[in-house]
């Protein structure tokens, strides 16, 4: 395992008098798959939106590749390579699935005027390996027969598969992945999460909320139960699920 990507200590943020994350500390390490499970309501997705600069915290810190990112924007965090798959996809339903599928790459050089003027050769090439880059990943994803389709004709498991693979698209080193098996078989989830643990073997790390916990915990490392904004159990899979503590607070028992 490698040195620490993600750190995050004694994170807290509140909406009104609500403490929805509650002074969260871990760590994320280099080329793995780390899970975060919990009850609904529990602040899961509140603190993927905090890591990601959507919210600021009301107090702790939180650092990427030994940088604090805490006070970044979140376009900011993204260039940095630490990108997310909403739970609620944001695609452009009238663009082509491929389109949405570039324009989630990072660091398009026809972006830049004198590129686009003077480079044209390079850029077009860029485009050309991009494109093919895509299509693996939607090949994978079983999208591949509606590359050319509007992504506004997608079915919701469908929509949910697509806004991973852009999450793929941008090559990103950490990649927070909100419940990407919600609302596909699951078969289909399953093959997803085995992509997902291919990739974490070559190097890329993913931090994933998942309920399915039946195919998450057949692949993560490493499970952090989030309960009332607090992390309230850490281990491998098989220790947190000897824990009396997770099934109080997760199944209510």
């Amino acid at each position: 395992m490698e040195e620490t990507l993600l750190k995050i200590k004694e994170v807290r943020k509140h909406f009104g008098g609500v403490y929805a994350v509650n002074g969260v500390s871990l760590n994320i390490k280099g080329g793995g798959i780390w899970g975060l499970v919990g009850p609904n309501g529990s602040g899961k997705t509140t603190l993927f939106n905090t890591i990601l600069g959507l919210h600021r915290p009301d107090e702790g810190a939180i650092y990427f590749n030994g940088k604090r990112i805490n006070n970044l924007a979140p376009h900011q965090i993204y260039t940095l390579g630490l990108v997310n798959a909403f739970q609620i996809p944001r695609l452009f339903h009238k663009l082509s699935i491929l389109d949405n599928m570039l324009l989630a790459a990072r660091g398009h050089q026809g972006d830049r005027l004198l590129n686009s003027l003077f480079l044209r050769k390079n850029w077009q090439e860029q485009e050309v390996e991009l494109a093919d880059k895509a299509m693996k990943i939607l090949e994978s994803l079983e999208l591949d027969h509606l590359a050319l389709s509007p992504a506004g004709e997608l079915s919701g498991g469908q929509r949910k598969l697509l806004e991973v693979g852009r999450g793929l698209m941008a090559s990103p080193t950490l990649l927070l992945l909100d419940e990407p098996a919600a609302g596909v078989n699951p078969n289909l989830g399953k093959k997803i999460f085995e992509g997902i643990n291919d990739l974490s073997r070559d190097g890329l790390s993913f931090f994933i909320i998942e309920h399915r916990l039946e195919i998450l915990f057949d692949f993560a490392h490493w499970v952090y139960v989030m309960d009332k904004g607090k992390i309230v159990v850490e281990g491998k899979p098989e220790e947190v699920l000897e824990d009396p503590t997770f099934y109080q607070v997760y199944l209510g028992e």
